[in-house]
């Protein structure tokens, strides 16, 4: 239940309120100074936004290109997506060459961030690493998701994947690093968030990294149908005044 939901069910139950100075008074006094945040602007992202925009100007950082995801991206993506080291954290089924190049182009068609659920996917790029198809362009290597948790909150989800040949340099942290700074710059998000499973204690770290705080895991959250069980989910969050304060202390 949202908080606005919450507080909606309290007013129904009690128009009049609870008897002043009693128990129940004190403690919803308590538990309403313990979640009001400081007074600010209402949040306002900078939607619609096409992934054109970064196809035109890529965000590019020391090592990579950060572009959206195109069609003759496949075959790379495909190098990664079929890994079980990957499956093992990522709510992908198996899937056959051609199934996972479906599921690529479905990917690349999405390129408009305007509604709840929306969603873009930009390639991480390793500049001057020949792709293994021959094309003689340079490798996919993984790819960050940016999806519209809430427009009327202002809250963007991340998510990434990197094929793990390339795990242990630093590139996922140099390409999440570069997509929250978009999402909280040229977006205007008031808080992003990931979502993971536990197990995946990379990604974890990774996102403490990216200066995000653990906020909460819930119990059997999800159900894989895949795999035939129930999983926990571990969130993380990390909000612009935050972002920003980090990126002015060094």
């Amino acid at each position: 239940m949202t908080a606005d939901a919450a507080a909606a069910s309290s007013a129904d139950a009690s128009t009049e309120g609870p008897p002043a100075g009693s128990v129940a008074e004190s403690v919803a006094g308590s538990v309403a100074g313990s979640v009001a945040g400081p007074p600010s602007e209402a949040p306002s992202l900078a939607l619609p936004f096409d992934a054109e925009a970064i196809e035109r100007e890529p965000i590019v950082t020391e090592r990579l290109l950060i572009r959206p995801l195109v069609a003759d991206d496949s075959d790379d993506v495909w190098e990664y997506q079929r890994l079980p080291e990957v499956l093992r954290y990522i709510p992908w089924p198996e899937r056959s060459r051609d199934e996972a190049h479906e599921h690529t182009m479905r990917r690349v068609g999405s390129r408009l961030l305007a509604e709840d659920g929306d969603n873009v996917h930009v390639a991480m790029v390793l500049v001057g690493e020949p792709s293994p198809t021959g094309s003689g362009r340079d490798r996919v290597v993984g790819d960050v998701m940016v999806r519209v948790a809430s427009v009327e909150h202002a809250r963007l989800e991340l998510g990434w994947v990197l094929h793990p040949d390339f795990q242990g340099r630093g590139l996922a942290a140099e390409a999440t690093a570069a997509v929250l700074a978009f999402a909280f710059d040229t977006l205007q998000a008031h808080r992003v968030l990931a979502e993971l499973i536990p197990a995946n204690t990379a990604s974890a770290r990774l996102c403490l990294r990216l200066g995000m705080r653990h906020e909460a895991t819930f119990v059997e959250e999800e159900y894989d149908r895949v795999a035939g069980r129930w999983l926990d989910m571990a969130y993380y969050g990390i909000l612009r005044r935050e972002h920003t304060a980090a990126r002015l202390a060094g």
